[in-house]
């Protein structure tokens, strides 16, 4: 009987079952908060169903604000990682290509009834394409550094941001009527294609590094006031806002072409320097 069973006994150089290792707070922490934005974009959509749109605009700027944020949480805390990126490219896709195409179909574009829907389709789409190309490019080798102060089209959170400017106007009192429909399906359109363009717009990632240091109290005067209107006045703010922004598009294009013309100049001066003209004979 104790040829039945045998005892066992475990093989010496067998490997050690893995143990996975404790993950860093600062690891966990720009990914909570890229989760609660997640959070806030999908209230957003319910409250868009449930007819409150205010409360859901208002849900989709603080999905921004947390967007803004996570991944400067991130880099301060040395904690950025692959998955941290890859999850804020999905909370973008949610919070700024879904919620604002849903909020916008609710508020005007069901009006229009299937062509309405087409249209948010295409925000929505025009979205995902933009952030996988966003993705695609980060890992760019030939990338000169100088480009990473512009962006190649519309950004995702200025995109969402700016095609809720009709919910901004209608918040202000400005009366919504049928024909309105129209207006807001074409400027939606209009924002998904910025959004999928090779239009050069503004980064601000490389600005404010150093800030000189007569400047300091300005600066924080100049953000409490800020702070004070955007809560006091909200949609006024966001139509200033967006109106700026779009004012802004035709001026990051000149200045990127003019960054460019440079470069071009520089390199062509460097080779000039370096490589000998051919001599006659």
């Amino acid at each position: 009987m104790d040829d039945l069973f045998p005892p066992f006994e475990p093989d010496a150089n067998e490997p050690k079952p893995r143990r996975f290792k404790a993950v860093p707070f600062r690891m966990i922490a720009p990914n909570m908060i890229t989760l609660m934005a997640v959070c806030l974009g999908l209230t957003a959509i319910r409250l868009a169903f449930e007819g409150k749109f205010e409360p859901a605009v208002i849900a989709i700027v603080a999905a921004a604000f947390l967007d803004g944020i996570d991944g400067r949480v991130a880099r301060m805390l040395k904690g950025t990682s692959r998955f941290g990126a890859e999850l804020d490219s999905l909370a973008d896709f949610v919070n700024f290509g879904c919620a604002p195409a849903l909020i916008l179909y609710g508020f005007a574009l069901k009006e229009l009834r299937s062509l309405g829907w087409i249209v948010a389709l295409i925000f929505a789409i025009a979205m995902a394409l933009r952030l996988a190309r966003f993705n695609a490019m980060l890992d760019d080798p030939n990338r000169p550094a100088w480009k990473k102060d512009f962006f190649v089209g519309m950004p995702a959170p200025a995109g969402a941001l700016t095609a809720l400017l009709p919910l901004y106007l209608h918040f202000l009192g400005l009366p919504f009527e049928r024909w309105a429909a129209p207006v807001v399906l074409g400027y939606t359109l209009c924002i998904a294609l910025l959004v999928v363009s090779t239009v050069p717009t503004f980064s601000g990632k490389t600005m404010g590094k150093r800030v000189p240091r007569e400047w300091v109290l300005p600066i924080f005067l100049v953000v409490v006031a800020a702070f004070g209107l955007f809560i006091s006045y909200p949609f006024e703010a966001m139509v200033v806002m967006a109106g700026g922004y779009l004012v802004t598009l035709p001026i990051g294009a000149a200045q990127y072409r003019r960054r460019a013309k440079l470069e071009e100049r520089l390199d062509a001066t460097g080779r000039g320097q370096i490589e000998p003209a051919p001599v006659e004979t």
